[in-house]
């Protein structure tokens, strides 16, 4: 029987929920106002850390809610990058 941790479920899928809302709104507004990378890439890694301890110590399902975050998350991270060039392109904007 495979045991899963609702506290932990929970944590993520709240934590998850942030990630297409902010996706979108960087893709709509095509500029990084109000972003950091810095902060954004500790999110990542976080997450990275979290899918490590699921394949090293915990193997579970949840792994796949941390999986959907991380890709989340690095979608995030190429919009910021993109909107950051276009900024640098066009700095008027």
């Amino acid at each position: 029987m495979i045991e899963l941790s609702f506290l932990e479920l929970a944590m993520i899928v709240c934590f998850g929920v942030s990630w297409p809302i902010s996706i979108l709104k960087s893709y709509r507004s095509g500029s990084t106002k109000g972003k950091s990378l810095a902060f954004i890439a500790i999110i990542w890694l976080g997450y990275v850390a979290g899918i490590l301890h699921k394949l090293i110590f915990s193997l579970d399902l949840i792994i796949i809610a941390y999986c959907f975050n991380l890709l989340m998350v690095s979608i995030d991270i190429l919009l910021y990058l993109r909107n950051r060039r276009k900024e640098r392109v066009s700095p008027e904007s």
